[in-house]
C-alpha cells in the first residue's frame, strides 16, 4: 500500500489527474476508429482493427518484435476472434494513445508475495492495490514491450476489440441481407448465410462501421481454432529473404552515416576536441561533440557518407578525456561496499512471516551462505542505432526501441520542439533484453541530425561501444541463513540482499519529473527472495538499496535472473544439509503450492531424475517462478578438460493459457543460451570508472556446439496466459550449479561459474 499512496500523490503532483481518485471512471481500451491510421480503401472498426477492401485485416501493432514472437502471437488472438487465416492480418504501428499502454507490466511491479496476490480469494487490500495501479496505468498509458508482459496486458483487450469488429461486420450484413445476425457463420473471413448470400469482410466494412453491437463476448475456449495451436512466426520469411528492417538496415534518400566514440569513463562528459585529424579523412563531413542524454555519456560522432570512414574517423580523432576522480565506479570497491551494508544494514523488509528471531535462538544448527552475482551487459547482437532527421522544426526517428513514446519524448527534448512534432518509427529489434528500454542512443542521433542540415543520419555503436557503455544489471550480493530444529527440519529463513535498484534509476530517466516520489523500495531488488513458494514456518526477507554510480539498467527477467541463482542454490544447500534429495525436499516444503509442485515434478519425470546416467554426468534442478510464470530445470552436468559442460536442459512451464506451443519452446531454448552464457561467461569489471571487457573476445557467448539439447514440456492451463520470453532465464544458473555440486561436491555461490 506505500506504493499505492506513491502513485496517488505522484500523479496528483505531476496534474495527470484532475477529478478524485475515487471518480475516476471504468474507462475501456477498445479505443475510436480514429486512433487507426486513415487510408484509403481501408475501414477503422475500432482503435485496433482496421478491414482492407480485399477482406484483409489490419492491426494496430502497440509492441515491439525483438524475437520473442509477440507479433505473430497477437496477430493470433485477433485471427481466432474474427475468424480470418493468420497470413489475412497485417500490422501497421500503433499511435501514441493511452488504450495501447502495457497495464500489466505495472501492475506486476506491486511487491506482493504470489502465493497471497493470485486467484479469486486474494486479500482485499491486494485486490485495491491491484486496481488502483491498473486503473492509474490505463490512464499513463506508457506503452513498453518489457516484463515478459504483451500477450498478458493485451489478452482481453485485443479479443474484445477483434470479437467487437466481427460484430459489427455480421450486424452489418444482417442489415443488408435482413436476416437475424444469429442465422450467420463465419468462417475464413467469409460470412455467409443458409440461403446461400456470403460476402467477405471488405464488402461490408463501410456499414460495419456504423454499427454498434452490444454485449459483445470473446469466443469460448471450446470454439478455438488457432489458440494453441502451433502456428509459423509471420516475421521469419522476411527475416530469411532480407526484407525484414532492423535499425540498421534503415536506408533513405541522402543518408549520412555516423559513428560514436564515447568517454571511456561511465557518464563522463564530451572533451574539446580538434576535428581535423577526422576532417581530413575522405568522405568524412562533420565532427558533432555529443552531450550524455538520458543517462548516458558524453563523447563524439563522426559524420560520413558510409560506416567504414566514420568508423575510421572516431579512431583518428586525438582525444584527451578528462581524467576519473577518485569516486568513479570500481568493481572491487563496490563489491566490498556491498559486503559492509549486508553487515551493517538492515534494509527494507520485503516479506516477513513467522518469527524468525524466535526460530533462530531456538536453533540446533544454522546454515548460512553468502552469494553474490557480478555486473552484466545485455550483449545485444545488434548494437545500439538510430537514424534520425530534422528538417524545420519536425523530427522523424527510426529506431529499434522497447519503449516509443520514450524514444518521441527524448527527440523532442534534444531537437527542442513538441512531443507531436516527432513521429517515430519502429523497426525490428535485434535484440532488446531491457537494453532497449533506454534512449540515450536517440538523444545521441537527434543531437547529430540537428548538424546535418537536414539530412538524415543513422548514428550507429561499435560493439567496444556498445560492451563499455551499457545500463548494466547490478552486481547484488545476498546473504543466507537458515535454523533447523532439533529433528533437522528448516524452522526459519532469512535473506537479506544489496545491490543498485534499477527502478528508481530508470524512472529519474524516463520520467525526470518523477524521480524523486519514486525513489522508494523497489520490488526487482528482492524479487526471487521474498517470493519464495517453500512453505517454512518463519521467514524475513530484506534488501539494502545501495548507490554504486554504475548505470543501471533492466536485465533479461531483471533481479530474478540472479536472485534465482541465490535462492534456488540455498535451498539446494539445505537439502544436502538435511541428506535429502534435491527434489523431494523441495516437494515436501511445497505441499501448499501445488501449482509449483505440479511443474517442478514435470521437469524431474521429462529429464529422468534419479536413473542412472552416463558416467562423469550429473544433474540438478531448479524452481522459480517469474513474470507469472513458473519453470522447473533439470540441466544434465559433465566437467570436460576443465571446462563445464551443459548436455541437457529440461525445461517444464506453467504459462497459463498457452497461444503458441513453437514459440513457447523457442523461448525456453532461447533462454537457455542467453542465461548460459552469462552463467559461464558473464561479467563486467570496472576500474576507476572504466568498464574491461569490450567484446565478444572478452564477453564470450555460447558457442553452438557448446548448446545443449533443450526440451520443453508445458503444463496444461485456463488460466490466463502468462509471461514466456523471461521466465526460463532464472533457473538455469542454478540448475548447473546444482548439477556440478552433485558432480563434484563443491558448493558454487558465485557467478560465473568456474571449476
Amino acid at each position: 500500500m506505500k506504493r499505492r499512496t506513491w502513485i496517488l500523490s505522484a500523479l496528483g503532483a505531476t496534474g495527470a489527474l484532475v477529478v478524485g481518485w475515487g471518480a475516476l471512471p471504468a474507462r475501456s481500451r477498445l479505443g475510436s476508429p480514429e486512433l487507426m491510421l486513415p487510408t484509403e480503401g481501408e475501414v477503422a472498426l475500432n482503435g485496433w482493427i482496421k478491414i482492407a477492401a480485399d477482406g484483409s485485416v489490419v492491426l494496430a501493432m502497440p509492441r515491439s518484435e525483438m524475437g520473442q514472437g509477440v507479433h505473430t502471437a497477437l496477430a493470433m488472438l485477433v485471427a481466432e476472434e474474427l475468424d480470418v487465416p493468420l497470413n489475412r492480418v497485417r500490422l501497421e504501428q500503433a499511435g501514441a494513445d493511452r488504450i495501447y499502454g502495457n497495464v500489466a507490466m505495472l501492475v506486476a511491479s506491486l511487491p506482493f508475495h504470489p502465493l497471497d496476490s493470485e486467484g479469486e480469494h486474494k486479500p482485499v487490500k491486494i485486490k485495491a492495490a491491484q486496481w488502483i495501479v491498473g486503473k492509474i496505468a490505463r490512464e499513463l498509458g506508457i506503452n513498453a514491450t518489457g516484463g515478459s508482459s504483451t500477450i498478458a496486458d493485451l489478452w482481453d483487450p485485443l479479443r474484445m476489440a477483434a470479437a467487437t469488429a466481427r460484430a459489427s461486420l455480421v450486424q452489418a450484413a444482417a442489415a443488408a441481407w435482413q436476416v437475424p445476425t444469429r442465422e450467420i457463420t463465419v468462417r475464413d473471413g467469409l460470412m455467409q448465410h443458409p440461403s446461400g448470400r456470403h460476402a467477405h469482410f471488405g464488402l461490408m466494412g463501410a456499414a460495419a462501421a456504423g454499427q454498434t453491437p452490444v454485449d459483445v463476448m470473446p469466443k469460448a475456449r471450446v470454439d478455438w481454432r488457432l489458440i494453441g495451436q502451433p502456428a509459423p512466426r509471420t516475421d521469419i520469411p522476411a527475416k530469411v529473404n532480407g526484407q525484414a528492417v532492423f535499425g540498421l538496415d534503415v536506408r533513405l534518400p541522402g543518408l549520412l552515416f555516423a559513428a560514436v566514440r564515447m568517454n571511456p569513463v561511465l557518464g563522463g562528459a564530451a572533451p574539446s576536441i580538434d576535428p581535423a585529424p577526422a576532417l581530413a579523412l575522405p568522405g568524412v563531413s562533420r565532427v558533432v561533440p555529443l552531450d550524455a542524454w538520458g543517462g548516458g555519456t558524453g563523447g563524439v560522432a563522426v559524420v560520413a557518407n558510409n560506416t567504414w570512414p566514420a568508423r575510421q574517423g572516431v579512431q583518428a580523432l586525438q582525444v584527451q578525456w578528462p581524467a576519473a576522480d577518485a569516486t568513479a565506479p570500481d568493481t572491487k570497491r563496490i563489491q566490498t561496499e556491498l559486503l559492509q551494508a549486508l553487515n551493517t544494514e538492515s534494509g527494507h523488509t520485503f516479506h516477513e512471516q513467522g518469527k524468525a528471531t524466535l526460530a533462530e535462538r531456538a536453533a540446533v544448527t544454522r546454515i548460512d551462505a553468502l552469494y553474490q552475482a557480478p555486473y552484466l551487459a545485455h550483449a545485444t547482437l545488434e548494437p545500439m542505432n538510430c537514424t534520425a532527421q530534422v528538417v524545420s522544426g519536425k523530427v522523424e526517428v527510426w529506431v529499434p526501441t522497447q519503449v516509443p513514446q520514450m524514444a518521441r519524448a527524448m527527440a523532442a527534448q534534444v531537437a527542442g520542439v513538441k512531443e507531436d512534432d516527432v513521429t517515430v518509427h519502429v523497426t525490428l529489434l535485434g535484440g532488446g533484453f531491457g537494453r532497449r528500454l533506454e534512449v540515450d542512443f536517440v538523444g545521441q542521433a537527434v543531437q547529430v541530425a540537428m548538424a546535418c542540415n537536414g539530412a538524415p543520419v543513422q548514428v550507429s555503436w561499435s560493439r567496444e561501444e556498445d560492451t563499455t557503455h551499457d545500463f548494466y544489471r547490478p552486481m547484488h550480493l545476498a546473504k543466507f541463513q537458515a535454523s533447523l530444529d532439533e529433528g533437522g527440519a528448516v524452522s526459519s529463513l532469512r535473506i537479506q540482499s544489496a545491490g543498485d535498484a534499477i527502478t528508481p534509476r530508470w524512472m529519474a530517466r524516463a520520467a525526470p519529473h518523477l524521480s524523486g516520489p519514486i525513489d522508494m523500495p523497489d520490488k526487482t531488488t528482492s524479487e526471487g527472495l521474498f517470493d519464495l513458494p517453500y512453505g517454512f514456518v518463519s521467514q524475513h526477507m530484506s534488501h539494502v538499496a545501495t548507490r554504486s554510480g554504475v548505470p543501471v539498467g533492466f536485465w533479461r527477467s531483471v533481479g530474478h535472473s540472479h536472485n534465482a541463482f541465490f535462492s534456488e542454490s540455498f535451498i539446494d544447500e539445505l537439502a544436502a544439509a538435511t541428506k535429502q534429495d534435491p527434489l523431494a525436499f523441495r516437494l515436501k516444503w511445497l505441499q501448499d503450492a501445488p501449482r509449483y509442485a505440479a511443474v517442478l515434478q514435470l521437469a524431474a519425470d521429462q529429464a529422468g531424475w534419479g536413473k542412472p546416467l552416463a558416467a562423469g554426468r550429473a544433474q540438478g534442478i531448479a524452481l522459480h517462478k517469474s513474470f507469472g510464470s513458473i519453470v522447473a530445470q533439470v540441466a544434465e552436468v559433465s566437467v570436460e578438460q576443465g571446462e563445464i559442460r551443459v548436455h541437457r536442459v529440461v525445461c517444464a512451464i506453467d504459462c497459463g493459457t498457452v497461444v503458441n506451443p513453437d514459440t513457447v519452446a523457442q523461448q525456453m531454448e532461447g533462454s537457455v543460451v542467453y542465461a548460459l552464457s552469462a552463467a559461464l561467461y558473464g561479467q563486467i569489471d570496472i576500474v576507476g570508472g572504466v568498464v574491461q571487457q569490450s567484446n565478444f573476445h572478452d564477453q564470450r557467448l555460447l558457442s553452438l556446439a557448446q548448446t545443449p539439447v533443450v526440451q520443453t514440456h508445458t503444463v496444461p492451463s485456463t488460466r490466463p496466459p502468462t509471461g514466456v520470453g523471461e521466465p526460463g532465464v532464472p533457473p538455469l544458473a542454478a540448475a548447473v550449479g546444482n548439477a556440478l555440486f552433485a558432480l563434484t561436491g563443491k558448493r558454487a555461490r558465485a557467478l560465473p561459474l568456474v571449476i
